[in-house]
């Protein structure tokens, strides 16, 4: 389905709650269940007084009154949803990433509410436990790994050297498929290397750089292959971590051309809009939005949540 920017459901309310009840509860409302007691399409019904809201919905079984934003990352949303749609067209739509600031000025919103609304968007895009489950690469694949450096976490003592200061993140990279990117307290082997065991197949083809936290790799991989960048090394036949490097050129555009600042405590949320962007790039805009509509379901984010959020640096297990 192509979607363009003077789709009714950009500009109109009530033909937004139309789409999000087509995508969450089907045509004709055949998935529709009352979020209190569970009860079946037939003993709910849309509610038929002039004086009610557009898409709210009566249940006869328990009496209770609810909408198709209950449960979603737009429940309790001041903002109409056409305005989310659009702003979900928007994020979804940008390679690089849009700012807040910048879609302050494109949906009409403050600045607070626009901020708030791209983590609530960005907490749809998160991996579910079953996409975290599926491991990276297989038999004859091939994975590259590699970890980069941005911004700083505190104020650097005079004349101090080194990466100690910056967020550290690691990204494993599917040759031709996922990606996967984590804030990490630092890059030891202690930390990368359980890291990328727990998110690779065993059977996969491992390709990184010549860096030492690497070299036990092999033990655990089908085979363990580097190319050297401090010998102007980039490319052997097959080895190399071009895609990985690809995937951090556009992480860095991002941070640097659009983002500009962001805090420790959030930065895991802005790699996984670029990784979501990365892993759904062959997905067209109308696509695009349908899935991340579809995702927003079961993933609320509450203000006091984002305002209380503590730095996320040590991954645990296959969460994010």
């Amino acid at each position: 389905m192509n979607i363009n920017l003077s789709s009714r459901i950009f500009s109109d309310p009530t033909a937004a709650i139309d789409y999000l009840e087509w995508v969450r509860w089907g045509r004709n409302g055949i998935r529709r269940r009352c979020p209190k007691c569970d009860a079946d399409p037939e003993y709910t019904a849309r509610t038929g007084s002039k004086n009610h809201r557009y898409g709210l919905y009566y249940c006869n079984g328990c009496k209770a009154t609810f909408t198709v934003t209950i449960g979603t990352i737009f429940q309790s949303s001041k903002v109409p949803l056409n305005k989310w749609l659009l702003l979900i067209h928007l994020m979804t739509t940008a390679k690089k990433g849009a700012s807040a600031l910048q879609l302050e000025r494109q949906i009409g919103v403050s600045y607070n509410t626009a901020w708030s609304m791209c983590h609530r968007i960005r907490e749809a895009m998160k991996p579910t436990e079953a996409e975290l489950k599926r491991r990276l690469g297989g038999p004859g694949k091939i994975v590259e790994t590699d970890e980069t450096y941005w911004g700083n976490n505190g104020k650097l003592p005079p004349g101090a050297r080194g990466w100690g200061h910056k967020m550290k993140i690691v990204t494993v990279v599917e040759r031709g498929g996922s990606k996967r990117s984590f804030h990490v307290p630092n890059t030891k082997a202690k930390t990368v290397l359980p890291l990328v065991k727990q998110n690779v197949d065993r059977r996969t083809r491992m390709m990184t750089d010549e860096s030492s936290i690497y070299n036990k790799l092999g033990w655990d991989f089908a085979s363990h292959e580097t190319v050297n960048h401090r010998s102007r090394e980039y490319a052997r036949g097959d080895v190399n971590t071009n895609t990985v490097e690809s995937s951090f050129a556009v992480l860095k555009r991002s941070f640097r051309g659009t983002f500009h600042q962001m805090s420790e405590k959030h930065l895991h949320r802005y790699l996984v809009e670029l990784d979501y962007k990365w892993n759904h790039r062959d997905k067209g805009p109308g696509q695009m939005l349908r899935t991340t509509v579809k995702r927003a379901e079961g993933k609320r984010l509450t203000g006091w949540a984002l305002k209380n959020a503590r730095s996320r640096v040590v991954w645990k297990g296959s969460k994010y």
